[in-house]
């Protein structure tokens, strides 16, 4: 975490930077941990960039006075067990060598027979991590070995993996199956399980025929209230001697539909600003900076896609949010054709992440690239 005598802007868009700098979400920290406290895992459900692995890493950073170790490990980048693997034990054993560096490497060079470990130093931090290859054939059995190494420790262990839904697109194995046969004997290890693909999380959550079928309790987080989202900008805007009115704050937030990056990042341009008084204008000109700067990334991505598929995103991006998707009227306003062809078409931006479906309604998934299509 970065230390407060570094940070110029308080409105983080990479990174947590603390909990003076983490707007509200009291209530789901507090029950969230609560519940892993009490014996419960949880499964945390939200659309990307609406702040899961911060209010993860906020309620590590709250509870780090707790007699217990926190491991926050992404996987989002994963493929495979050989690559969940070696993700898993790094994340651990870097954060294990940091405070316990003797230990530590006695532990990984005497019980785990698949690694072959070589500590280096994070070239930002300075501090001590740990890289591992992992023999093949052994990814299994160094699986369980590490969850029985967090079951042994000598205080209750604390695990969030962020991005879970990733693992259902493993082919070399049943991972979920692999894991629930590890995880369900473990009573000193408690889990999150982050995701952003609701459905694909759903489905293994709450399908009877799945692996983790009610294993967890399932947590969903949306927006953050506009009332305490504006007091907290506030709050820091004070300090540049800056100032934004409800009803200006409120344009703001509606603009992006109060989805927690989005906001943040005109915050973030709003404050480099420094208009002492913040206004309509402002947010016009805080907004016309960011899409001038994506223009290029979001051409790409229209590229990407057929005529068809444009089409039907710059229309759900023109309605802003839309539920009757092959209704006559959304249809013939939009010139989009035939039926079968938008329902082929839709399927195909959802598995893109370009359209995120919610409770009925689609919309685009990039807010910032939803102003672009409809300017």
């Amino acid at each position: 975490m970065a230390k407060t005598k570094n940070i110029t802007n308080p409105f983080s868009v990479i990174s947590y930077l603390g909990a003076d700098y983490f707007c509200d979400r009291e209530k789901e920290a507090t029950d969230l941990f609560g519940s892993l406290k009490n014996g419960r895992n949880i499964t945390l459900i939200s659309p990307r960039k609406m702040g899961k692995t911060g209010l993860i890493k906020h309620i590590f950073h709250l509870n780090r006075k707790e007699n217990a170790f926190f491991f926050h490990i992404d996987i989002y980048g994963t493929t495979n067990l050989a690559e969940f693997t070696k993700c898993f034990a790094e994340s651990v054993f870097s954060q294990q060598i940091a405070t316990f560096a003797n230990q530590v490497w006695k532990d990984i060079t005497t019980l785990f027979a698949g690694i072959r470990p070589v500590i280096t130093t994070d070239p930002i931090t300075g501090a001590p991590q740990c890289m591992v290859d992992i023999k093949p054939q052994t990814e299994d059995a160094t699986l369980q070995q590490i969850f029985a190494y967090l079951e042994a420790a000598r205080k209750p262990c604390f695990v969030a993996f962020d991005e879970f839904q990733t693992i259902a697109d493993y082919t070399d194995c049943q991972m979920e199956a692999l894991l629930r046969k590890h995880i369900q004997q473990l009573t000193n290890v408690h889990f999150i399980f982050a995701g952003s693909k609701k459905h694909v999380m759903a489905d293994m959550f709450l399908m009877h025929n799945r692996p983790f079928y009610q294993s967890t309790q399932i947590m969903h987080i949306g927006e953050i209230d506009e009332t305490k989202y504006a007091e907290f900008a506030n709050r820091h805007f004070a300090k540049h001697k800056q100032h934004i009115a409800p009803e200006v704050f409120h344009e703001l937030y509606d603009l992006v539909k109060g989805h927690t990056w989005y906001v943040q990042m005109l915050l973030n341009r709003l404050y480099q600003l420094g208009q002492k008084e913040i206004s309509h204008q402002h947010i016009l000109e805080a907004l016309n900076y960011i899409l001038e700067e994506s223009t290029p990334s979001y051409q790409m991505y229209l590229n990407l896609i057929t005529a068809k598929q444009r089409a039907l995103l710059r229309a759900i991006a023109e309605e802003g949010s839309i539920r009757e998707i092959c209704g006559k009227d959304f249809i013939s306003r939009h010139n989009l054709g035939v039926p079968s062809s938008i329902k082929s078409s839709l399927q195909l931006l959802i598995d893109k992440e370009l359209v995120y479906a919610d409770n009925g309604a689609y919309s685009v998934y990039d807010r910032f690239f939803s102003l672009w299509l409809a300017m």
